[in-house]
């Protein structure tokens, strides 16, 4: 059992969604946030997320549902190499605002070099 309560993150959510029946040659993602925080959670299966800081570049394993990988603002995200039958649960201190998200990567550079 896995429980998420409004202590156990960091932030207040304004926004549930989950990526399902990707097929595992798919990619999700490629784009950062000017303003939102994410966590990630596969609920089920596995799948990798590439976070790129504009510097460094690190793959991490998401595969089991007690645990997430929270993703602060101005990072680069990738999703890929889904497993047969994976979920990802995102949980998102904003709500939906198209301007808010980077989706250039040369960009997302300009962004951070400008911070």
């Amino acid at each position: 059992m896995a429980v998420i309560e409004k202590d156990s993150i960091p932030f207040k959510i304004k926004r549930v969604y989950y990526l399902f029946d990707v097929p595992s040659d798919a990619y999700r993602g490629g784009h950062a946030h000017k303003k939102q925080v994410s966590l990630l959670i596969a609920l089920s299966g596995s799948f990798e997320v590439v976070i790129k800081n504009g510097i460094t570049e690190e793959r991490i394993v998401l595969n089991k549902p007690d645990k997430g990988l929270l993703i602060p603002t101005g990072i680069w995200r990738e999703l890929e190499n889904f497993s047969s039958g994976s979920v990802c649960l995102v949980l998102a201190s904003t709500e939906f605002e198209e301007a808010e998200y980077i989706r250039d990567y040369p960009e997302f550079l300009a962004f951070k070099g400008g911070k």
